[in-house]
């Protein structure tokens, strides 16, 4: 899996159709949670031995390809 995108898996009868990592019950949300509280990426790895390094990269890619619209304003 050299595309990072393709370690994203979306699976509507897994975790409620939540991305999740390669189709594990490990959601991206539950990496960028783990990040958002302060843990490293060896500490992440660790706690969640499943990953790989190029999952956590996926994730925050993912994530930060998810909030990357525009905002247009609304005609009056």
């Amino acid at each position: 899996m050299s595309n990072l995108s393709e370690r994203i898996t979306i699976n509507p009868k897994q975790c409620g159709g939540r991305p999740c990592i390669r189709g594990m019950r490990i959601r991206v949300s539950d990496v960028i949670d783990l990040f958002a509280n302060g843990l490293t990426a060896e500490e992440i790895l660790k706690e969640m031995p499943d990953l790989e390094r190029e999952d956590l990269y996926a994730a925050l890619q993912y994530a930060s390809h998810k909030i990357d619209h525009p905002i247009l304003p609304v005609a009056a």
